[in-house]
């Protein structure tokens, strides 16, 4: 009996006066053979002289021998480093596609290239801060975690793009308790791994030594991790965070939790800047991008490195056949 092939990643188009077109084109022919993909976008957008395949079927991305563009309409011209208001809505819309092509079994996984958010809001009244809590919006959940990943290192934020100050109060129990069982389920569908080590940063230096430099971990993070482990999770931690990024450390782990977004970010992007992924967490599909933004100071020079989101396109056709 003939099985049905495995539909292609989709990859939207991103800020179409970012790098997102350059550096499409640049994974395609790392990728070709490889990892099917298709891009979603205005075929006007591509650098000129792009070689192309329009396609009307996601499959036929598998035997493409060009770039294979699902094509979607924009209402603005695309300038590198020049954002245009007119195609603020065409963005968004290009993320609904691939989602609705994911959920209908068209697409594998969603990759998404980096949109500029104030272009967003801007032209479109985008009232999102940003793709992760669009896409929860899309899917219908508020439960989502972001991941960090390289070969070298996977860790998540347990707060992301909030002031320090405001790190304490929005530090709950609760918070800690999702983010962790979020990410070992994740681990263990998208990842292959039946029994995730996971280690637990504390908030404060030398993770509060007793109390003596914050009692965070004394009143919230031991309790919370302990009533974790009592569910059968192999955790570590609270943890000193300057002592667990070294090679010999992240050898006893799989992922690191971190409190807030500069404790997990420093680390990775000092051992792969180049070649991060972000990783959504907790969505009913698969969705990975470039740990990356627009560069628009470097748009239309053709020098931008494609490295992470070749990762990226990898990372989501393995989570989508590990599912």
């Amino acid at each position: 009996m003939n099985s049905k092939p495995t539909p292609p990643v989709a990859l939207t188009c991103g800020e179409p006066a970012g790098i997102g077109a350059e550096i499409t084109i640049k994974a395609w022919t790392a990728l070709q053979g490889d990892v099917p993909f298709f891009w979603i976008g205005d075929p006007r957008h591509l650098p000129q002289g792009t070689a192309f395949q329009v396609i009307t079927d996601p499959l036929e991305a598998r035997t493409a021998t060009s770039l294979p563009v699902l094509p979607h309409a924009f209402d603005g011209h695309a300038t590198p480093g020049l954002p245009d208001q007119a195609n603020a809505q065409g963005v968004i819309d290009v993320i609904a596609r691939a989602v609705d092509l994911v959920k209908t079994g068209h697409a594998s996984a969603v990759c998404t290239n980096p949109i500029h958010k104030k272009a967003l809001k801007d032209g479109a009244d985008f009232d999102y801060p940003g793709h992760t809590e669009y896409l929860a919006a899309l899917a219908g959940t508020d439960q989502v975690v972001m991941m960090l990943a390289c070969d070298a290192l996977r860790v998540v934020p347990v707060t992301i793009h909030i002031a320090l100050t405001d790190v304490p109060d929005q530090l709950t129990a609760a918070k800690l308790t999702d983010t962790i069982l979020i990410t070992h389920a994740a681990l263990r569908r998208d990842f292959g791994l039946p029994a995730p080590r996971i280690a637990v940063a504390g908030l404060n230096p030398h993770a509060g030594e007793g109390g003596a430099m914050g009692n965070e971990e004394i009143e919230m993070i031991t309790p919370t991790l302990d009533a974790l482990r009592g569910q059968g999770l192999d955790i570590a931690g609270p943890l000193s965070a300057d002592t667990m990024f070294h090679a010999a450390a992240r050898a006893r782990y799989d992922v690191a939790i971190c409190m807030y977004h500069d404790q997990a970010l420093i680390p990775i992007k000092t051992l792969g800047f180049d070649s991060g992924v972000n990783v959504t967490l907790g969505l009913p599909f698969v969705r990975t991008s470039p740990d990356h933004g627009t560069a628009f100071d470097i748009a239309g020079q053709d020098i931008a490195d494609a490295t992470s989101l070749i990762h990226a396109l990898r990372q989501a056709a393995a989570m989508a056949a590990a599912r």
